[in-house]
C-alpha cells in the first residue's frame, strides 16, 4: 500500500475534531449508494418492460414480412422471377434454381415459388403465407370490427409463439372439417361470452352480388381456440382462420395471399435478412422487418430510458457535491498535517493523490453499497413480484425486472467518474498549500 493510500484511509477512518466532516462524508456515501441503487432498479424495470413488449410483439408477428405491389405476384401460377433473371442467366440455370428451391417446400404448398425462395435464404427458420384483412364479427351479444389473419394451420403453430401455447384449443383445429374454425383473443372471448365451440358470423367487406343486388358476404365460423398475448390490442381485435377459409370469405382465387411471414434464427438479424430477401426477389416484392415496423415504439421507450437515467444520475451528482464539501473542509482541518508532510519531502502530486484517493474511496464504498441494495431489491422484485400493475393499462400484471450486465457496469463507471471529478478541486487546493505559510502561526 502506497503512503498516499495509507494516509487517505487513515483520514477517513480516524476520529476528527469536527464531527460535521464525518457526517458529510457519510452523507456522500449514502448519496452515491442511493443513486446507484435507484439506477440499477429503474434500469432493470425498463429493460424488463422493453423485453416483455418485444417478446409479445414477436410472439404475434413475423420477424420479416414479404409484400408485393402486385397482388397476383404470390399466385402459384405466376412467374415472379421470369422477368427478373440476371443477365447471362440462361434457361437451364433458372430451371436448376427452381428445381433446387422446390425441394424446400411441398409441391402442394401455396405460393411455392416465392415461399421456396424465402426459405432458401440462410438464417430463415420458417416461412408461411398469410392473408390480412378487416371484417365485422357478429354474435348474439353484439358486433365489433376485427383484424382477421388467414394462416396455414400446419405451419403457423411452429412459427408463431402466440398460437403455439394457447390456453384453450389448438391451431390445427382450424383445418377441421365442417364449419371453418377461428382462434380469437381471450379479451374478445370474454367480452362476447365465447367458448370453444361457440358459433359466430364474419361479414366480409368485399360482399357478393345476388339477384337482389350487392349484399355483404356473411359466413359462419366455429371458435376453435383462444390465445393470450398479454397485449390488449391483440387480445381484443385479432383473430386467426385458415388460409382456405380467409380466401373463401374474401372471394379470392385459390393461392392468392397478402404476403409471406418469415421467422429468423436470430430476431436481431431481421433487418439484414430483409435486405437479402428483397435483393433476391427483386421488384415487385419488398420486405419489412419488425424493428422498422415498431421503430417509433422502441424509440419512445429508449428516450424515456435515457431521460430516467439522467434524472436519477442527478442523485449521484448530489452525493459527489457532498464529496467536494467534505474534502474542502478536511483540507482546512488538516492544513498543519499537510504542511508537515510537504516539509518532510512529500510532493504536491502526492498530496493531490491523497485527497483524490479519499474521494475515490467514498465513491467505491458508495457504489458497492448501492450495488448491494439495488441488486437485492431487483432480485426481490423478480422473485416475489409483490408490486401489481393496473390490469388493462400495461402489457403485464406484475412489475418486470431484467438486470443487464452492461447497464450495471455503466452505472458504476458513471458513479466513479462523478466521484473522481468531485475530488479535483479540493485536491488542487491542498497541493497549492505552502508549508511556511501554513506553519507560521502554529
Amino acid at each position: 500500500m502506497g503512503f498516499e493510500l495509507f494516509i487517505a484511509s487513515r483520514y477517513l477512518m480516524s476520529r476528527r475534531k469536527q464531527t460535521i466532516i464525518s457526517v458529510i462524508s457519510l452523507m456522500s456515501v449514502l448519496g452515491v449508494a442511493i443513486g446507484v441503487a435507484a439506477l440499477v432498479v429503474v434500469m432493470g424495470v425498463y429493460n424488463g418492460f422493453t423485453s416483455d413488449i418485444r417478446d409479445k410483439i414477436l410472439g404475434a408477428n413475423a420477424h420479416v414480412t414479404v409484400l408485393s405491389a402486385d397482388p397476383t405476384a404470390f399466385d402459384p401460377t405466376s412467374e415472379p422471377f421470369a422477368l427478373e433473371a440476371p443477365a447471362g442467366e440462361g434457361h437451364s440455370a433458372k430451371s436448376e434454381r427452381e428445381a433446387s428451391s422446390a425441394v424446400s417446400v411441398p409441391a402442394s404448398s401455396p405460393v411455392t415459388p416465392v415461399l421456396a425462395e424465402v426459405q432458401s435464404i440462410p438464417g430463415i427458420r420458417a416461412a408461411t403465407p398469410y392473408i390480412y384483412t378487416e371484417v365485422l364479427l357478429s354474435t348474439p351479444r353484439g358486433a365489433t370490427g376485427l383484424v382477421l389473419r388467414g394462416v396455414d394451420p400446419l405451419q403457423a403453430g411452429e412459427a408463431l409463439h402466440l398460437l403455439r401455447d394457447m390456453p384453450e384449443g389448438k391451431v390445427e383445429d382450424l383445418a377441421a372439417e365442417g364449419i371453418p374454425g377461428i382462434v380469437v383473443g381471450k379479451n374478445l372471448a370474454a367480452r362476447f361470452g365465447l367458448k370453444v365451440g361457440s358459433r359466430i358470423n364474419l361479414m366480409s367487406p368485399m360482399g357478393e352480388r345476388s339477384a337482389a343486388g350487392f349484399s355483404p358476404k356473411i359466413r359462419p365460423f366455429r371458435v376453435a381456440g383462444m390465445f393470450s398475448s398479454g397485449m390488449t390490442d391483440y387480445d381484443s381485435r385479432l383473430a386467426y382462420v385458415s388460409l382456405d377459409a380467409a380466401q373463401e370469405l374474401l372471394g379470392l382465387p385459390g393461392g392468392r395471399v397478402s404476403g409471406i411471414e418469415a421467422f429468423c434464427d436470430d430476431p436481431y438479424q431481421a433487418r439484414e435478412l430483409a435486405g437479402r430477401i428483397q435483393e433476391k426477389l427483386g421488384p415487385p416484392f419488398y420486405a419489412r422487418n419488425w424493428m422498422d415496423m415498431n421503430a417509433s415504439l422502441f424509440a419512445a421507450l429508449q428516450l424515456e430510458r435515457i431521460g430516467m437515467f439522467i434524472v436519477l444520475a442527478m442523485v449521484i451528482l448530489v452525493g459527489s457535491f457532498s464529496i467536494i464539501t467534505s474534502l474542502v473542509m478536511l483540507v482546512m482541518e488538516k492544513t498543519r498535517d499537510i504542511a508537515i508532510l510537504m516539509s518532510m519531502g512529500a510532493t504536491a502530486g502526492a498530496v493531490r493523490r491523497i485527497f483524490m484517493l479519499q474521494g475515490l474511496i467514498i465513491g467505491v464504498v458508495g457504489t458497492g453499497i448501492g450495488y448491494a441494495l439495488g441488486l437485492s431489491l431487483a432480485w426481490l422484485l423478480k422473485r416475489y413480484q409483490f408490486i401489481d400493475l393496473p390490469p388493462g393499462v400495461y402489457t403485464m400484471d406484475k412489475l418486470p425486472m431484467l438486470i443487464n450486465v452492461s447497464d450495471t457496469v455503466i452505472i458504476g463507471v458513471v458513479a466513479m467518474i462523478m466521484c473522481f471529478l468531485a475530488t479535483i478541486y479540493p485536491a488542487r487546493q491542498a497541493a497549492r498549500l505552502r508549508p511556511a505559510e501554513a506553519l507560521r502561526y502554529e
